[in-house]
């Protein structure tokens, strides 16, 4: 039934030599990819040995049931074992998103609704920060463009698990869902008279990349420098510290400030360019892919209006899913694990419906 999975299983065999190889260690970033890559298929190579020993054990007893009801017995124990390996190893085996084992890289940037769109950015990224603290990830600032009422017109963060974490649990595999179109209704400090206002925000969620893994030729790139501001366009530094990186060919342009040094804003952007890049290229990919690849990668489109929040009637509705809750201030702060579960639930049951494609 799980032939299929045979080459997961030699893939398993490879990494375990290359983790006996102390050469590996040398090279910290390949080692981490190994390590995950390895901890990511223990659990399958796991799965396909119990299923193989209840397969074999289920049919000799089945055997031997013809004569001795003990080992009948014995039987629909082993097949009720069996089918639960089944389902798990199925689940296992699903098709995913390579990337799911990886850190992310998170912008949330202000969009219509002026001033309020901008707090309500800042909202967002104080939801994601007390939610990945509760898993005991670490957030790193990356950029930030503040607005004088302490929003946000753009800001950008690295989202980090611990060096030995469940590859099922990593950043970007949690949070994919997350990007698209956040809309917020509520009445703003800026209202005057009391009433609701519509705004949003948009998120994009990337898996963090290593400088390894993207080739970019610095000839592709314009590097401009200027100088840090602060909310409302104040200066706050007195060096053209920030910098500016476009990257030629495909017109991506990300900036970085709130480092001391230019070399340091300098490889803050390039991180960000890279996971551009790499979610760019997995979009073109899908725009030719099947329609159910489609739906997948849909997710991360930030033109897509994927969620409300409602605070007059403390909801929050996710229109993918037709997730509803009334829990708004608690899921701001950082109780997301309900609508996340929903969504990966979703995702999962969509996935398994294309098994046999």
């Amino acid at each position: 039934m799980f032939e299929a999975a045979a080459p997961l299983r030699a893939e398993f065999r490879e990494l375990e030599e290359a983790l006996a190889d102390p050469g590996l260690h040398a090279d910290p970033a390949r080692s981490r990819r190994v390590g995950r890559r390895y901890a990511e298929l223990t659990g399958v190579v796991k799965a396909l040995d119990e299923y193989d020993r209840l397969t074999e054990d289920l049919a000799a007893a089945r055997e031997l049931g013809a004569e001795d009801a003990a080992f009948a017995a014995e039987a629909e124990t082993l097949s009720a074992e069996l089918d639960t390996v089944t389902q798990r190893l199925t689940r296992l085996l699903a098709p995913r998103d390579p990337n799911d084992s990886s850190d992310a890289l998170m912008e949330i940037k202000s969009g219509e609704g002026g001033e309020e769109s901008a707090l309500f950015a800042g909202d967002l990224l104080r939801m994601y920060t007390k939610y990945a603290e509760s898993r005991g990830w670490k957030v790193e600032l990356l950029d930030a463009q503040e607005t004088d009422l302490g929003g946000y017109k753009s800001v950008t963060v690295a989202i980090k698990a611990p060096a030995a974490a469940d590859p099922d649990a990593m950043p970007y595999g949690v949070l994919k869902f997350e990007g698209g179109v956040h809309r917020v209704q509520r009445i703003p400090v800026t209202e005057s008279q009391g009433r609701v206002h519509t705004s949003a925000a948009g998120v994009l969620v990337m898996p963090e990349v290593e400088a390894t893994e993207v080739e970019i030729d610095e000839n592709d790139l314009r590097i401009d420098v200027f100088r840090s501001s602060g909310p409302g366009g104040q200066g706050v530094n007195t060096t053209d510290s920030a910098v500016r990186v476009t990257h030629l060919p495909s017109g991506i342009v990300v900036s970085s400030q709130n480092e001391r040094s230019q070399l340091q804003n300098k490889d803050q952007a390039m991180r960000v360019l890279r996971s551009r890049l790499v979610a760019l290229a997995e979009e073109q990919a899908a725009s030719a892919a099947s329609q159910a690849r489609k739906s997948q990668v849909r997710t991360v489109d930030r033109s897509e209006r994927i969620r409300t929040y409602n605070f007059p009637e403390n909801r929050i509705a996710d229109h993918r899913i037709g997730f509803k809750a009334h829990n708004l201030d608690q899921v701001l702060g950082g109780e997301l694990q309900p609508v996340i579960t929903a969504l990966q639930e979703a995702d999962l049951a969509e996935r398994l419906g294309h098994l046999g494609e």
